[in-house]
């Protein structure tokens, strides 16, 4: 039964919530850490106890942390969710070149105008309050000429004085004009009783904007000598919003405020103070009838030409989303079909092609996708026809081997082993041990033209036929052997298997008959009599075997006649070998003494003397001590023949 944590963790992994990386892991580890912190903060709050405020900081910090972490995580995972499709980064590519940039340049736009069209709002207020100060600069000389000149006439100086300038209402109604003479305010009609003070750094002309009581106000002043008086005359109009937002012209005639910075003095010292600012809510429409009155009915062509150019503008753009778009299908389609291909070639279907429409390089590519996997499938038919042939090898190794003697009955007198190793899977030496009775062995060693599997199929027709001949008492073979014409007369009477040159004589014309005229092989055959120690052999063609006497003298066995297969109606003469005790029969294959490395050949005499100085030894042990020289000697080359090598030792 399974625990409950690897329940939780197949839960969580099948949910998609199992953490791989370290960021991951962390936010678990950091998540569990603050829950453990909440949970026993409540558990402190339940018992009264202060202690859990001071855990409080810690788990905002450790949330934090948390969302901080998550952030990172969803930010990977959108960016693999979106950046993983090809398209979606070409996409993603199309809109920071095309898009964003348009996006900018759009946002430039609107940001200039939006400058721009507050500059010129900005600018007809402050013309305007310039405007309203040049008409206050005025009243107050008007109201300053007219008492200075009844103060020259020496006439009283009152309110009355003023009634004739009231007769013209040039000033807004929220102006107020007051006037002192020698620092006594002078009762007027709207200003019995001054709202402001003289300023005491006043100077004899003063115009513009000024910070009273927290409040400001569009104030100017001028003092006059009125006779022997002095006269102060001073115009205040409060800064408010007048009048309303015009209707809008059009659908994207919106409302707009600007801000503007206003040069303000403090009334009470006549100090510089910050700049205070001003809003202005105003219409595009407005500011541009103001700006293009000049242009009359012209204005309605600038505004289609400007119409006309964002309409053209727009149609670009959009033209260019569209293009990129089916630029960006015919790259995304070509490698999604490639990775179709690619999941297809993964589950063995080599057979799969991909549908080639185009001339482009993706086009291209397709069609070396291809080409690859036409060649991966044919190479995948020759690797099963090579694993197909290299079965069928494996199984003629083995069915070769069982031709090899495996357990020799050796006879009272005679010692002997043999050993063949292939340079291929099969080999076309061969050699064999025929027991005829408890004295007569046939010693048998051939070497087939070529390597491989034919060379293997004849050398297993050869061990067939050495051994069928080599039964006595068939008449057919005997006839068979007699017109050949093979041997001396008093050898075939006593049966063919004593005749090694009547046995090489069938052996040719079978193989002549049944083989290609380029097919041949070498063969050496003998007999050896253990009654009276002697061999009778017969030399195919074949390296001649050696003889090794204890005393190391040598004696090679040349006599026999030429290759068999290659000539019908050829004879091989035979020859009788008297054998001593301890004498070593040595017999070989070319793959032996051939072999070359940087020094020339392996030889005959090297061979020779391995086993002149080894002959003491098993003939198992020689045969190995022969075999690892010539392994040696080939070195990382590979073994160019098969090495076969036959021993037999007189007791």
């Amino acid at each position: 039964m399974a625990s409950p944590f690897s329940y939780l963790r197949l839960r969580l992994e099948t949910w998609g919530l199992l953490p791989k990386s370290r960021v991951a892991r962390a936010v678990w580890f950091v998540l569990g850490l603050d829950l453990l912190l909440f949970l026993f903060q409540r558990a402190l709050r339940l018992f009264h106890s202060s202690y859990g405020q001071s855990l409080a900081g810690w788990i905002i910090f450790l949330s934090i942390v948390v969302i901080a972490l998550l952030t990172v995580l969803a930010y990977r995972w959108l960016k693999i969710r979106l950046l993983w499709r090809l398209r979606n980064r070409l996409i993603v590519t199309y809109i920071f070149i095309g898009v964003i940039p348009a996006i900018l340049l759009i946002a430039m736009y609107f940001i200039s105008t939006y400058l721009f069209a507050g500059q010129f709002a900005n600018f007809v207020v402050t013309s305007e309050l310039q405007t309203q100060l040049r008409g206050m600069e005025g009243v107050n000389t008007a109201v300053a000429g007219e008492l200075a000149q009844r103060a020259s006439t020496r006439q009283a100086l009152s309110a009355e004085s003023l009634q004739g300038l009231r007769t013209v209402d040039f000033s807004p109604a929220t102006q107020v004009t007051c006037v002192w003479v020698n620092d006594k305010p002078l009762v007027l009609e709207g200003c019995a009783k001054p709202p402001f003070s003289v300023s005491t750094s006043l100077q004899p002309r003063f115009s513009g904007i000024v910070s009273d009581n927290g409040d400001l106000f569009l104030r100017t002043a001028i003092k006059v000598p009125a006779g022997t008086q002095s006269m102060t005359v001073i115009s205040s109009q409060p800064i408010f919003v007048a009048g309303k937002v015009p209707r809008a012209a059009s659908l994207f005639d919106w409302s707009t405020t600007f801000p503007t910075l206003l040069s303000v003095v403090n009334w009470k010292d006549g100090r510089q103070i910050r700049a205070s600012a001003l809003q202005v809510e105003t219409r595009p429409s407005v500011l541009y009838a103001r700006l293009f009155a000049s242009f009359g009915e012209f204005v309605a062509v600038i505004e289609f030409a400007l119409i006309a150019i964002a309409v053209a503008f727009a149609i670009i753009e959009l033209l260019a989303i569209y293009i990129g778009t089916r630029l960006t299908r015919t790259v995304t389609f070509a490698i999604a079909q490639l990775y179709e291909a690619t999941k297809h070639i993964n589950q063995g279907d080599f057979s799969h092609r991909i549908a080639i429409r185009s001339t482009d390089q993706v086009a291209t590519l397709a069609s070396s996708f291809n080409s690859m996997t036409a060649s991966i499938q044919n190479l995948i038919e020759e690797q099963k026809e090579k694993q197909r042939l290299q079965n069928e090898l494996t199984i003629a190794h083995e069915v070769q081997s069982q031709l090899f003697p495996r357990q020799i009955s050796e006879l009272a007198s005679l010692e002997v082993h043999g050993f063949c190793r292939p340079a291929r899977t099969v080999s076309g030496d061969y050699y064999d041990f025929v027991t005829l009775d408890s004295n007569r062995m046939i010693v048998a060693v051939g070497d087939v033209s070529g390597k491989g599997i034919s060379a293997a199929i004849l050398m297993a027709t050869i061990n067939s036929a050495v051994r069928a001949y080599s039964l006595e008492g068939i008449p057919l073979i005997r006839e068979a052997a007699l017109a050949a014409g093979g041997g001396h007369g008093s050898s075939i009477v006593e049966g063919v298997e004593t005749s090694p040159g009547s046995l090489l004589g069938l052996l040719n014309h079978q193989l002549f008959a049944s083989t290609p005229a380029e097919k041949y092989a070498t063969m050496f055959l003998g007999i050896y009599d253990g009654k009276h120690r002697r061999l009778t052999y017969s030399n195919a063609g074949h390296l001649p075997p050696i003889l090794l006497s204890p005393d190391g003298s040598i004696r090679r066995l040349e006599q026999g006649g030429t290759v068999v297969g290659l000539f019908d109606g050829v004879s091989y003469e035979d020859c009788d070998v008297q054998l001593s005790s301890d004498d070593i029969f040595l017999a070989y294959s070319d793959g032996v003494t051939e072999p070359e490395n940087d020094f020339g050949e392996f030889g005959d005499e090297r061979l020779i003397e391995l086993v002149r100085e080894n002959r003491a030894l098993p003939l198992a042990r020689i045969s190995e001590l022969v075999t690892e020289a010539v392994t040696d000697w080939i070195g990382d080359r590979e073994q160019p023949d098969d090495v076969t090598l036959v021993l037999a030792r007189v007791r």
